[in-house]
């Protein structure tokens, strides 16, 4: 197992990371400090209006950060697909989440990654910790350690490597609309 030590420091910190995921390479800092979320936008080059996705350790953690109560529907795709390479967009607690993160709007979209290195992150920060891909925004998605963009690893705190092994996105799924929507068929193929 890779030493994380020092990866969970920065994390805790309020630093930024690349990390693998079971879909791809994610950058990542923790929910709660305004200044990290800031600058990891910046750092992406992500337009402040476009939200960001979160990653969580569990459902309990993910319910923290969503309105409640939480439709039974969503209950059953995190037991289905969690962990894993599902996104799931529901209503937030706008209070808990930086408006960057929900993209000024009021959802939020979380998943469970299915890899050891996130999950020991978010664990040890105590918070979600953000999870776009490991790219400059409109870039190329980055599945392996070598497609990660020399100029982004200059901008970020820590570099962890690591396989992804899935190397797909995740499908993303808005459950704050009725009926709900597919926004991205990714890894895991959803019939409405």
């Amino acid at each position: 197992m890779i030493d994380l030590t020092q990866a969970i420091k920065i994390i805790k910190e309020g630093g930024i990371v690349i990390f693998p995921t079971d879909t791809a390479y994610g950058i990542g800092c923790r929910i709660d400090r305004p200044e990290s979320v800031k600058r990891l936008f910046k750092t992406r080059k992500r337009p402040e209006s476009q939200a960001t996705p979160v990653l969580v350790d569990s459902l309990s953690m993910a319910q923290n950060y969503w309105q409640s109560p939480l439709p039974d529907e969503i209950r059953k795709l995190a037991q289905k697909y969690w962990p894993g390479a599902l996104t799931v967009i529901y209503d937030c607690k706008t209070e808990k989440v930086p408006s960057l993160v929900r993209g000024n709007g009021k959802t939020l979209g979380i998943r469970i990654p299915d890899h050891i290195i996130p999950l020991e992150l978010i664990k040890s920060a105590g918070v979600p910790v953000l999870g776009p891909s490991a790219n400059f925004h409109g870039q190329k998605t980055p599945y392996k350690y070598e497609d990660l963009d020399p100029e982004l690893i200059k901008l970020v705190d820590y570099v962890i490597p690591g396989e992804c092994r899935i190397g797909q996105t995740s499908t993303v799924i808005d459950c704050s609309v009725t009926p709900w929507k597919i926004i991205r068929q990714g890894a895991i193929k959803i019939e409405l």
